[in-house]
């Protein structure tokens, strides 16, 4: 992160006892989110609105999970993960997952790793 004051700058704030589970790069116009019940929703990262320092967005709704992981990427090239035995997958066909921000999502394809990391 960068900040304009040599001090640093503030980038978010939680209340209570939330907490910050993760602080990604966006890198792409999509974004792929998977819960730690192994359900994924693929959508546009133009659906995230910004919003004010400390407020937040769902991104995906857990009937019986939690966030597991998040990344973006360009849609043309597909998602891709890490599989056993140091190989990659790409899935490139990825119209079973698509749906809006908020959404509950699909199951992941088989292949993908447990826990659920991309």
């Amino acid at each position: 992160m960068i900040a304009q004051t040599k001090s640093g700058k503030q980038i978010i704030n939680v209340k209570g006892e939330n907490k910050a589970k993760l602080c990604k790069k966006i890198d792409g116009n999509t974004i792929a989110v998977v819960g730690n019940n192994r359900k994924l929703i693929v959508y546009s990262i133009k659906e995230i609105p910004e919003l004010n320092k400390g407020k937040g967005v769902i991104l995906q709704r857990y009937k019986d999970g939690t966030l597991s992981d998040i990344i973006t990427f360009n849609f043309e090239d597909g998602i891709s993960w890490k599989m056993n035995g140091g190989r990659h997958r790409v899935e490139k066909e990825l119209m079973t997952w698509q749906g809006k921000r908020g959404g509950a999502g699909k199951m992941v394809p088989n292949g993908f790793p447990k826990p659920p990391l991309f």
